[in-house]
């Protein structure tokens, strides 16, 4: 240790021309790797920037050809307007940015755009010039792309108000915001969006998909009899509310006709307020929201079930004409399920044996059952968004986390929430984003 420490002294007392040679170099090389570092800097920020403010530009002059507020031939205008209006950040100019070129194909519906920008760099290199080029692409469809919806609402007892907190309130308004958003893409003569509402604690009301539900009379894990077979449709004290379904079908979509949906005889609560299917009303939807109330457990695999079907063809023929789901045309139709929650799901009944507790008492098969379930349903081209609203247990983040579609370099699909605000906005980024991917796509 002695020998380095007299071996630097020596180095730094030094006084000959050796000294300053190497430290010039050095510096030389630190500040060349600065420089460098600060020009990729430079650029990736400026080519982000811009590449976000054309997406919008295009996204927003799609949705407004969709809708019927200009016409095709007034896009690159609208364009030009957008991408000047919100392009000019970080290291960029707006008066030196530039729409070079826009490619209206009517045939196919879309918009194709590219951008540039020329900015100053902030260490030139070697003689190189001092000036950028930084250019971006985007594309849009509009008109003939239709958006379904299903939003998975927790209705649980703690949703409840309580002294200091109004997590049911919060939720209405929020889910009510986002309904105005994504309703705001519909035109006056072909909506295209359509929200699908499910609320959930225990189970889920089916309202009017009753008849798709078997109602238990005895304990069982067989499977459900089919939709045309004899049924109990009808029995004394039936609630509408239907837990999971049993057997070969239940982690997929089947149509009712292969298998319809058990109740449980076990089940001792059914949330008041029923699921609403596809729908373009946003009248009837918020009033649905607005009219929420909150009791109950947590069986979230049983809401995410629901959701599927509301989403699904194969459920086509049993819900009315204007709630039937498209079929699964990726392209001509995209389909995102919302999935929301405050807590951990805790209650099962299918695999629960005949004297076990299932209300609060199933965490790990009710998060396992979510999770098959979320898979299928992006096995089929689903795509899913999760929110955590003040969620305490780490089970609970768990499942928003793993049930959520892979996250790309603009869209996060995964939001953990703590007040009605941070949920708010959270709903708000989902519904902004479910129209730039139907648009951008």
């Amino acid at each position: 240790m002695n020998t380095m420490r007299n071996t630097l002294n020596a180095y730094t007392a030094d006084r000959s021309g050796n000294f300053a040679v190497v430290m010039a170099a050095v510096l030389s090389v630190v500040m060349l790797a600065s420089g460098f570092a600060l020009n990729v800097g430079q650029v990736v920020m400026t080519k982000s920037n811009l590449h976000n403010a054309l997406d919008a530009a295009i996204t927003s002059t799609a949705r407004d050809i969709t809708t019927g507020r200009i016409k095709e031939k007034d896009a690159r205008g609208t364009v030009e307007a957008f991408l000047r209006a919100n392009g000019g950040t970080g290291f960029a100019s707006a008066d030196r940015i530039e729409l070079d070129s826009l490619v209206i194909d009517t045939a196919a519906s879309t918009l194709n755009a590219r951008a540039s920008v020329a900015i100053d760099m902030v260490f030139p290199l070697f003689g190189s010039s001092p000036v950028r080029n930084v250019s971006v692409e985007s594309a849009a469809v509009y008109s003939d792309r239709k958006i379904e919806v299903a939003m998975m609402l927790d209705v649980t007892g703690s949703m409840a108000r309580t002294w200091n907190t109004d997590k049911i309130g919060d939720l209405r308004r929020a889910a009510s915001n986002a309904v105005d958003t994504l309703l705001s893409l519909n035109g006056r003569a072909n909506p295209r969006v359509r929200v699908a509402i499910v609320p959930y604690a225990d189970a889920v009301n089916t309202g009017a998909l009753a008849h798709t539900v078997h109602v238990e009379e005895r304990f069982t894990e067989g499977e459900p009899p089919r939709l045309d077979a004899p049924r109990l449709v009808g029995h004394v004290g039936f609630d509408a509310c239907a837990t999971e379904r049993k057997g070969r079908y239940q982690f997929s979509d089947a149509s009712p006709y292969d298998a319809m949906v058990n109740r449980d005889i076990r089940l001792d609560y059914c949330p008041a307020d029923p699921l609403r299917p596809l729908s373009s009303d946003g009248d009837s939807l918020k009033a649905a929201i607005g009219g929420l109330r909150a009791d109950g457990y947590t069986a979230g695999h049983i809401g995410i079930q629901w959701s599927w079907y509301l989403l699904s063809p194969k459920w086509a023929s049993v819900l009315p004409a204007a709630a039937r789901p498209e079929p699964y045309a990726r392209g001509k139709v995209t389909k995102y399920a919302i999935l929301m929650t405050d807590g951990e799901f805790n209650t099962a009944f299918a695999g629960v044996a005949e004297h076990e507790r299932t209300r609060g008492g199933q965490p790990t098969r009710s998060r396992g059952y979510a999770e098959r379930l979320c898979d299928a349903m992006k096995d089929e081209g689903i795509e899913i968004f999760t929110v955590g609203f003040m969620l305490e247990e780490p089970g609970a983040r768990a499942v928003m986390r793993d049930c959520a579609s892979p996250d790309n370099s603009s869209v996060r699909h995964h939001f953990d929430t703590h007040s009605g605000s941070e949920l708010n906005d959270a709903f708000q980024e989902i519904a902004l984003n479910i129209e730039r991917l139907a648009l951008t796509r």
